[in-house]
């Protein structure tokens, strides 16, 4: 050892290097697992974290509290969850009934709820006793009540009524929070549900509740720390549960599992990198070991010669890898587990410490065991040389027949690999490490081709009169192992190449999705009292209307729906080529051929001119909408007499700025005793309002025959627009819906819309058309097909919030209300946005998601891959240095006896050089290649997103920056270990020679 130093110091650096990948992995493992698994929970929507357990009761004595308390009971006795507490509520449908003549009814839940108070914002006062109750704002609108009103509600609309009284009006503080994520306590299809106090269900009406228990679990026990689960928890709860007759809802399993997929895909991808860099590692020991095998050849012939057996002369031999290989498993603990902490950081679950170390241990273990059979096995092959081949210094002149059936193997490998990758969605079995075969296998070949052409360039340089060239050339034909260590770099530079390329993918790939769910840089969820309220409020914070836009994302409609305020889309969103043209919505409703807007009401009297051709007086009613708030309001002309008239109807709303829009007249079409409709035409001629600016509908209006339409439901109505006046008759229905609305066309019909993905089955058989625009199915006109739109990914349509606002008319709009932020938005946005009536109940930004992403286990586990294959690109330039440390006395000698035939000083040392550079070139260029090549061959992409999301093509994960910069920092790490190894060589052929 003391006369081989640089050899033994090179296999203590290889065998450091190895151990500290090894140190590393079960600490990055475990602590980067438990952090992927806590982003996972934080991530979660809500209702992904609640357990919900329901049992339809009946309360008997009159005393509700007792009933839900020993229904909760029952539920924490089978299921008690540590750190949880229970919230308990009930829950029934019933129908709100104004109490006039000809009332419709309304479904309206009837609901308690622990700690309900604190969860709203409330107008008025908390229900503190029986019949008291609270009302959502939008259920005050439309059914026109105020604090201190009576709230009939019935089973159903013939039964006696129980009279709550209004005590608050509601707004629900965080709808996204999970207090609300159960469903039973928002608008299902109806009203939102009135809360009252548990003694309100005391009254006979309320007897059958269904009682529920909604638990939120705690974070720690989503996660499974310290071995907990809770689908084992749940299962052993659920025969008790069912048998008492309790239902169990449980949407916390899909949470549960991509905590699990995540955390298995992280320790998995651990394993696999570790895997590959300790491959790489013992053959990097045993091609050192090989290297300077020579050296201990003349050991073992010694030995053999003295009469020394084989067992005591492999232990003799063998026994100088064993000091360095310790000292190296020493040197590399503190480094390893330095390089874990600083890329994993602290483990979050103290209990996995033991678990940490006794990993260690093992991967130790491993490490040193392996490594040291490896050096074994290459010394005992010399045991079968007989002494005279053992002392002859001529390396053999062909590789054996064992080198090339490996060859052949690992290039079988490579190519089931391939194909493994390739068979699916994602890589199983051999394809999760298929680039990393192919890369080697590639460079395998290029290794027979690198040692024919130096051979053959190196005789004819020689010939040429290139000394330098020529030597260095044959010096890398005739080291022994200089096609395995140019196999070795070769595939440590592509590994490092796809390495880097994948996380650099990774990175575009995260900021595409981000950029796709959420649309813009930041994005408000906020909650307003009706459309109109939301989009006057945004246009109001920013009237340039270069950094907020309205936004309302309704995911539950077929297709799902994006409605934007189109105007400002260019200058807000977060555009990428994959939504299309982004003017091409704004220019599809520009082209669209729509009537003038009508005036603004904004007197307090409506006067309508029209006669009446029926037999009977007639009734109808202009609604209108209030642009300030997107109230509806309604002017009722009762009892028309037959024949020309003018009649008036009160509409004091419309007084308050800015005014109302007319929406349509409806007309009330009596059926007479035969069955059919009454017959005779309603001929609106004219409606004004008391005030200047007087005239709202006149002949112009009226004889547009563009600007009115029927509704869809129905038999429609009979229009006809002669003479300056609208004319509506009611036709014979046989037996089906009577049609009774006619609007007036503000928007395009059919609107225009921009649709993502494939047209939905039902516009295949009839004309395109959505229901969530206010009653009946509104046409619509595809405008652009493009792959992906913003939120609804690659399935959905976007239309133009203000056209569908319009066209729902009295219809509030469904879904989630945004407002998208554009970069570089005013910090005092927020407060505007407050300011001007908005809730804003979540602040989103596409860095945080980002974030959230990046936590996710592919992710994670690519970061320790690198790790890996630089680690791995060490040991490759560890490898250069021992096989150039092996051969600098014989190559030394060589060049010192050329230097006596005449070879000059400067040749020799540039032909020490460049016979390591030689070597470390053709390697470096050999992996670059190989990584080129690897990519298309077995189709690698950025690693998969954990859910696998998948809406945009994943992008392609070797980046000529990401390839260049790997290349670069390989190119400077083998330069400057080749230098270092060749310098002592070069200082051997310097001076004078004798």
């Amino acid at each position: 050892m003391r006369a081989r130093a640089a050899q033994s110091l090179m296999v203590l650096v290889l065998a450091g290097l190895s151990t500290a990948a090894a140190v590393a992995a079960p600490w990055y493992g475990l602590a980067v697992a438990s952090r992927v698994a806590a982003a996972d929970v934080a991530a979660a929507p809500p209702a992904q974290r609640v357990l919900s357990f329901q049992k339809q009761s009946t309360i008997s004595g009159g005393n509700a509290q007792a009933g839900l308390t020993d229904f909760g009971r029952s539920v924490t006795g089978e299921l008690a969850i540590a750190g949880a507490t229970p919230l308990l509520g009930a829950t029934r449908p019933m129908v709100y009934t104004t109490e006039t003549a000809n009332a419709a009814s309304s479904a309206i839940p009837v609901a308690y709820r622990d700690d309900f108070c604190r969860h709203v914002r409330l107008t008025g006062a908390c229900p503190a006793a029986g019949g008291d109750a609270a009302i959502s704002g939008d259920a005050a609108r439309r059914l026109k009540l105020r604090t201190g009103d009576p709230i009939p509600v019935r089973q159903s609309p013939g039964s006696p009524p129980l009279r709550l009284r209004v005590t608050g009006i509601y707004q629900i503080d965080d709808p996204s929070g999970g207090y609300w994520a159960n469903p039973a306590y928002r608008a299902q299809a109806s009203l939102d549900p009135v809360f009252t106090t548990v003694a309100s269900f005391d009254a006979p009406q309320l007897a059958t509740p269904v009682f529920v228990s909604d638990i939120e679990v705690p974070e720690p026990l989503l996660r499974g720390d310290n071995g907990y689960d809770l689908r084992t928890a749940v299962n052993a709860a659920r025969p008790g549960l069912l048998g008492a007759g309790v239902k169990i809802l449980d949407p916390t399993r899909d949470l549960q599992r991509q905590v699990r997929d995540d955390r298995t895909a992280v320790l998995i991808g651990v394993l696999i990198a570790l895997g590959q860099v300790l491959l790489l590692g013992w053959v990097a020991l045993g091609l050192a070991g090989r290297a300077t095998l020579p050296v201990r050849r003349d050991d073992v012939g010694l030995l053999k010669l003295r009469g020394n057996t084989r067992g005591g002369t492999l232990r003799m031999t063998s026994g100088q890898h064993l000091p360095p290989l310790a000292a190296g498993v020493l040197a590399g603990l503190p480094v390893g587990f330095l390089a874990g902490w600083l890329l994993g950081g602290d483990l979050p679950v103290r209990s996995e410490l033991w678990l940490a170390l006794l990993g260690t241990l093992a991967a130790v273990l491993v490490v040193l065991l392996v490594a040291m059979l490896v050096l074994v096995m290459v010394d005992a092959a010399t045991l079968r040389l007989p002494i005279v081949a053992l002392l002859r210094r001529a390396s053999p002149k062909r590789r054996g027949r064992a080198a090339d059936i490996l060859d052949l193997i690992l290039i079988a490998l490579a190519a089931a690999a391939v194909y493994q990758a390739r068979s699916g969605d994602r890589p199983t079995g051999l394809g999760v490490v298929a680039p990393a075969l192919t890369a080697l296998a590639i460079a395998l070949v290029l290794a027979r081709v690198l040692r024919s052409i130096t051979a053959w360039a190196g005789g004819l340089a020689v010939r040429r009169g290139r000394l330098r060239a020529g030597l260095a050339a044959v010096q890398v034909s005739r080291q022994p192992a200089a096609d395995r260590v140019f196999v070795l770099v070769a595939t440590a530079v592509a590994m490092l190449g796809l390495g880097a390329g994948g996380l650099a993918a990774a990175d575009r790939d995260r900021v595409a999705r981000a950029g796709v769910e959420l649309g813009a840089e930041r994005v408000l969820t906020v909650g307003a009292g009706s459309t109109t309220e939301f989009l006057n409020a945004v246009r109001a914070a920013d009237p340039g209307g270069r950094t907020a836009m309205a936004v309302l994302a309704d995911l539950n409609s077929n297709p799902p729906i994006l409605a934007v305020d189109s105007s400002r889309l260019a200058a807000v969103a977060r555009w990428r080529p994959d939504f299309g043209p982004v003017g091409a919505l704004p220019a599809a409703i520009a082209a669209a051929r729509v009537p003038a807007p009508l005036p603004l009401i904004t007197g307090d009297r409506l006067e309508l001119r029209l006669r009446n051709g029926r037999s009977l007086p007639a009734l109808m009613t202009a609604t209108l909408q209030q642009e300030k708030d997107g109230s509806t309001v309604e002017a009722k002309f009762d009892d028309i007499p037959r024949g020309e008239a003018t009649v008036t109807a009160a509409v004091p709303e419309c007084a308050i700025a800015p005014g109302c829009r007319f929406v349509r007249f409806q007309l009330a079409t009596p059926i007479t005793e035969t069955g059919k409709p009454t017959p005779g035409p309603i001929v609106v001629e004219g409606l004004r309002q008391r005030g200047p600016d007087a005239e709202i509908i006149g002949a112009a209006q009226l004889g547009d025959v563009n600007r009115w339409f029927t509704d869809i439901a129905g038999v429609a109505l009979q229009l006809s627009t002669t003479g300056g006046a609208l004319s509506m008759t009611a036709g014979d229905t046989h037996g089906q819906t009577a049609g009774d609305r006619v609007y007036a066309a503000e928007m395009p019909r059919p609107m225009p819309v921009v649709l993502a993905g494939p047209q939905p089955k039902e516009w295949r058989y009839d004309d395109p058309a959505t229901p969530r625009f206010g009653a009946g199915d509104n046409p619509v006109a595809v405008a652009a097909e493009v792959p992906v739109l913003p939120v609804v990914g690659n399935a959905g349509m976007m239309v133009d919030l203000d056209a569908a606002r319009r066209t729902a008319a009295d219809a509030n709009l469904v879904g989630t209300l945004q407002v998208w932020l554009a970069p570089g938005a005013p910090a005092g946005i927020v407060d505007r946005l407050r300011a001007a009536g908005l809730t804003v109940t979540a602040d989103r930004t596409t860095a945080e998601r980002e974030e959230q992403l990046a936590a996710q286990g592919g992710v994670a586990a690519a970061r320790f891959a690198l790790l890996a294959v630089v680690i791995a690109l060490l040991l490759a330039a560890g490898t250069v240095a021992v096989t150039a440390a092996a051969e600098r006395d014989p190559y030394a000698a060589q060049l010192r006896a050329l230097r006596v035939q005449g070879l000059s000083e400067r040749s020799a040392v540039q032909a020490g050089y460049l016979g390591t550079a030689a070597l470390v070139v053709s390697g470096l260029l050999a992996g670059v290649l190989a990584a080129r090549l690897a990519v298309p061959i077995t189709g690698l992409t950025a690693p998969p997103f954990g859910d696998g999301w998948r809406v945009v093509p994943a992008p392609g994960p070797l980046s000529a920056a990401a390839l260049g910069l790997a290349a670069l920092a390989a190119a400077v790490t083998l330069a400057v270990v080749g230098v270092l190894a060749a310098r002592p060589l070069a200082r051997r052929v310097r001076g004078g020679v004798r």
